[in-house]
């Protein structure tokens, strides 16, 4: 007859807590939750806080969203109206958070404090409150490329004043879905 396996414990045999072998323990599951909280912030989620008022009152100053880093790698192109996460084209070490407006070979006209996208006016319901009217201004965005601005036009620095104007397409990093905090929204 054989003897039944007995369950492996950080107790030795004589009964005594084994601190070495309960440590190391700890060790692999701190180990495996930071490579595993790595992986999911490089490669499926993006992570970031909004520091300005650009985007209200879609998303608060200081609110932290998170965005799929997959959804235009795997689900298809970036739209207008998508809230994305992008590397600020005038110093790409620095993260935006801003709404898609003008879509490749578009051609986005602001006029009299009002958004048009080849010639029609552009509906958006999730403006804050009227554009200030300043001069006309007009801007016909290249290929593989994006016009963004902020939902709070009069306190956004968007790609009306960038230096260079266009999100190209590798520097989006997520498009942004929820806000977690604080409390979670969908953001639409």
């Amino acid at each position: 007859m054989t003897e039944p396996k007995k369950k492996k414990t950080n107790r030795s045999e004589e009964g005594a807590f084994d601190l070495k072998a309960e440590l190391i323990s700890w060790l692999q599951i701190i180990v495996c939750a930071v490579v595993i909280a790595f992986a999911l912030n490089t490669f499926i989620i993006a992570n970031s806080r909004v520091p300005s008022a650009s985007m209200e009152n879609t998303i608060m100053t200081h609110d932290r969203v998170i965005g799929s880093r997959l959804t235009y790698r795997f689900f298809g192109d970036p739209e207008r109206g998508d809230v994305i996460i992008f590397k600020w084209p005038d110093n790409e070490k620095v993260l935006f958070v801003k709404r898609i407006i003008g879509l490749p070979g578009e051609t986005v006209t602001i006029s009299d404090g009002k958004v048009y996208v080849n010639g029609t006016l552009l509906e958006e319901p999730y403006i804050r409150e009227a554009m200030y009217p300043e001069p006309e201004m007009s801007f016909t965005v290249p290929d593989d490329a994006y016009f963004c601005m902020g939902d709070n036009r009069n306190e956004s620095m968007d790609a009306r004043y960038w230096q260079n104007t266009w999100v190209y397409r590798n520097k989006i990093i997520a498009k942004v879905y929820f806000r977690y905090w604080p409390g979670i929204k969908k953001i639409e």
